[in-house]
């Protein structure tokens, strides 16, 4: 009834094929039921209707743990369960071997071709009710691998007992394992081609994951979630248009605030939903940003080394709550962005790397698939099942969470196969150059499909070349993103901000050089955490002089930003003026707000937040060079700058006058586009903020003299160290 050379390869865990050995088979004509069960004294055959005895398994003198019987008098196919006695333990099970497969032929066909678009949705663990039982499916990518199991303590986290069914030339395994539900912990064991056990693996798919260091995938179910938020998701395509304005405050989960008498924990998603999102909305943010919530190992990577790309992170509560963070946001008409990390990966033993126990998911030549900066792992994004796998997830986050967008990380690391490389350490493309054209594509066809299938979603690369069409259309040749982080503004202005006013003069063009291509892309300016960490210290730290000095130059610096060309995007601490540079294993500093100098940039950077989105010119012409007119490109001498912004037509121009030495400026003359009453709308130096209250009274009149080559100008005081943004007065 069993070849007894299957029954020792079943036994011995080495069996390629376990469903043509395991459950029930027709023999002779005779119903054979077999079953693998280590330690078993005795199986019964039990109708699983009924529960009456159809009949007994034996052990194979050979092979003692495989148990083979005859059901007399049966007909397949048999619906019955097995009752196992091991020592004084009896207890009831289904048979997974009874069960047949789950996956359909299309999916079949399209996981072959790389082009599964809901892969989530058929590959990883799903809880499901299958042939009327109910149970988890578990299905996985590893083709080269000799023998894939699902391990757990509902098997011993024994691999020999539940080996998967291979399906085909797709190189997917899958198992139906009745019994399983929501809050399992489960991983893979793999044999590689040559029958050497692999380290045990979590899932690639797994929609949650032990709290770290524990590495187990743990059993999720997606589709036990109501969502409420469909007035949102109707509007949000306006609000992602390049006309709007678009504010982003950027936060990591794991430091934006703690509870002390909680041994300093980070908030949860729940808390994160009631404090986080009040603030940011108090604050007038219009998205925030998270840092990657991807489940990762290593605190320290603050989440740029994923392994769980499918898991939000246990760290701050389970899926659902995740998930309720997320509709507190809309409810709160804020977007939600999330950092993604399609780069690289850890090399960690559970995870992606050397899956099947070949170079799967990367290069196997290091020095394409090995990145030296962050002793990662690069993707091989050439491989249709890998770029499949990152599409898939893309959508996943933005279809299965209702993320409303996308900041794909370290993007110029993608494109560039030299990318902080020697000579010598990297492969050329098949044409001899330097980029990366598997990548690109990849990038090409993440957004196309992103853009063409979830309405009203943006994607913002962050990307530090001059990489052409980073946001221009996929289909005109550009990467198809809907933003792109201005680096080169970001690195240029801080330069010039942390230098000493009397030496600003000899770099005027650092703050002007960023008009020469700001229309090149549709641009967010970044103040990100990467400029508050690693020995660079703070936002107030980079300022020159000594106290009230670095307040006011930090606040003529947010003003020259917020009237600047191009979307906001500020990391938290940033907007109170944090003193020390930023630490993911500590709180921000929110005492600092009982000071009046902190206090003040906060109220600061919501007003400007208010003023952004109540005056059309300052975003409406974001990405058009007719929405900028420099009044005052040249004032090097005395670190002036001025320029007018326009919106649509009809839109009231605004003027923004930048004061950059610490020298009080009285009627200085800047020329403006049109005569009228120009309304003072911002004054950095205001008292409110903790300047001193130095400024135009709330409005100038314009006078037919000429100045900065206009026919009328306006007579202004220039506070020291201060940004002025005016409204042309239209009533």
């Amino acid at each position: 009834m069993i070849d007894p050379a299957n029954a020792s390869a079943i036994a011995d865990g080495t069996h390629g094929d376990p469903f043509s050995v395991l459950g029930q088979h027709l023999t002779d004509g005779k119903l054979t039921i077999r079953a693998f069960v280590p330690d078993a004294s005795a199986i019964d055959v039990l109708d699983r209707e009924s529960g009456d005895l159809l009949g007994k398994l034996k052990a194979l003198p050979a092979s003692p743990s495989v148990f083979v019987g005859v059901m007399k008098g049966a007909k397949a196919p048999l619906s019955y369960r097995l009752r196992i006695t091991k020592g004084g333990d009896i207890w009831e099970t289904d048979d997974p071997y009874a069960f047949g497969p789950v996956l359909g032929e299309m999916d079949e066909h399209l996981i072959s071709r790389g082009d599964h678009h809901n892969l989530w949705r058929v590959l990883g663990a799903h809880v499901m009710t299958h042939e009327g039982v109910e149970g988890t499916h578990f299905a996985l990518w590893a083709p080269n691998a000799k023998r894939a199991s699902v391990i757990g303590a509902f098997n011993s986290w024994d691999g020999r007992r539940n080996p998967m069914r291979r399906r085909g030339a797709t190189g997917v395994w899958e198992i139906f394992m009745p019994g399983i539900g929501p809050g399992e912990a489960y991983k893979f064991e793999l044999l590689d081609a040559a029958g050497n056990l692999l380290p045990q693996k979590s899932d690639p798919y797994g929609f949650g994951a032990e709290h770290p260091p524990q590495t187990a995938s743990i059993v999720r179910a997606l589709d036990d979630h109501s969502w409420g938020d469909d007035a949102w998701m109707q509007r949000r395509d306006i609000l992602h248009q390049i006309d709007q304005p678009i504010s982003i405050y950027e936060v990591h989960l794991g430091s934006w605030r703690t509870v002390p008498e909680d041994g300093n924990r980070p908030l949860s998603y729940l808390e994160h939903a009631r404090d986080l999102v009040g603030y940011a909305k108090d604050m007038g943010f219009t998205h925030i940003e998270l840092m990657p919530v991807s489940e990762y190992p290593f605190d320290g990577s603050w989440g740029y080394q994923p392994i769980g790309l499918y898991a939000p992170s246990v760290r701050f509560g389970p899926l659902a709550e995740f998930r309720a963070f997320v509709e507190a946001c809309h409810a709160a008409d804020i977007g939600l962005l999330i950092d993604w990390v399609p780069g690289h990966f850890p090399e960690d033993a559970h995870g992606l790397g050397q899956f099947d126990g070949t170079a799967l998911y990367e290069h196997a030549d290091r020095r394409e698939g090995f990145h030296p900066d962050w002793n990662t792992l690069v993707f091989n994004y050439g491989r249709q099942e890998v770029s499949n796998y990152l599409v898939a997830n893309a959508l996943y986050w933005l279809k299965e969470h209702h993320i409303d967008g996308l900041r794909v990380d370290a993007v110029a690391s993608m494109l560039y196969r030299d990318y902080s490389r020697k000579d010598g350490e990297w492969v050329p493309n098949k044409d001899g150059g330097r980029e990366n054209l598997e990548a690109i594509s990849f990038l090409q066809r993440m957004n196309t499909v992103c853009y063409g299938e979830v309405p009203g979603v943006m994607t913002v690369a962050e990307e530090s070349t001059a990489f052409p069409g980073v946001s221009a259309p996929a289909d005109h040749g550009g990467l198809g993103f809907g933003y792109k982080w201005n680096m080169g503004w970001m690195n240029d202005t801080l330069s010039y901000v942390s230098k000493d006013p009397i030496h600003r003069k000899y770099h005027h063009h650092q703050m002007t050089f960023g008009l020469h291509y700001a229309f090149s892309e549709n641009f967010v300016l970044p103040i990100s955490h990467d400029e508050v960490v690693h020995g660079k210290g703070s936002m107030l730290e980079k300022m020159p002089g000594g106290g009230d000095e670095k307040f006011a130059n930090l606040r003529a610096y947010y003003g020259f930003m917020w009237g600047h060309p191009g979307k906001k995007l500020l990391f938290m601490g940033c907007e109170f003026a944090q003193g020390r540079e930023w630490n993911h294993q500590s709180s921000l500093d929110w005492d600092l707000l009982e000071r009046s100098q902190h206090a003040g940039v906060q109220s600061l950077v919501r007003d400007l937040n208010g003023l952004y989105r109540s005056l059309p010119a300052l975003h409406q012409l974001d990405a058009k060079p007719q929405g900028f007119e420099w009044i005052e490109e040249g004032a090097a001498e005395e670190s002036v700058f001025a320029w007018v912004r326009h919106g649509h037509d009809g839109t009231a121009p605004v003027l923004v006058v930048c004061n950059f030495t610490p020298v009080l400026r009285e009627g200085r003359r800047i020329g403006v586009p049109q005569e009228g009453r120009w309304i003072e709308r911002m004054n950095t130096d205001a008292g409110i903020y903790g300047g001193q209250d130095r400024g135009n009274l709330g409005a100038v009149q314009s006078d037919p003299v000429a100045a900065s080559g206009r026919m009328h100008s306006v007579s202004l005081t220039l506070p020291p160290l201060s940004t002025l943004i005016f409204e042309l007065d239209q009533d």
